[in-house]
């Protein structure tokens, strides 16, 4: 559905939604300093890895993760992942769509938990 994708991506990105024709909705970056993209909408389900997977790298993780289910996403993963000094978390677009929320090695503050007390 490219117009509930648009609507989500536009929110999780910061770009407006610039037109639809058909089953395309057009999402531009207000600043024009990144690329456009283009959601279409197919016939087919999803099945296995996506076409495109989509990094969201902000030092401050959790927050984003909240921002974006509030939005629509879903965490597909319990636990989140650390490799190579990244941290990121998975979740699914409201189609089921995988992407990521990574600090990109420069982590941001965490909140305290319960778990992080003596």
């Amino acid at each position: 559905d490219p117009e509930l994708l648009g609507h989500f991506w536009s929110l999780a990105l910061g770009y407006t939604i610039a037109g639809r024709a058909g089953s395309y909705v057009l999402l531009t970056d207000p600043l024009q300093c990144r690329p456009k993209l283009l959601l279409q909408q197919v016939p087919e389900p999803k099945v296995g890895k996506n076409r495109l997977h989509f990094d969201i790298d902000t030092p401050l993780v959790d927050a984003e993760v909240e921002r974006l289910c509030a939005h629509g996403a879903v965490r597909i993963e319990a636990n989140d992942y650390v490799e190579h000094g990244t941290r990121w978390v998975v979740l699914a677009d409201p189609e089921g769509n995988e992407f990521c929320v990574c600090d990109g090695g420069n982590p941001g503050p965490r909140p305290v938990s319960s778990r992080d007390l003596p």
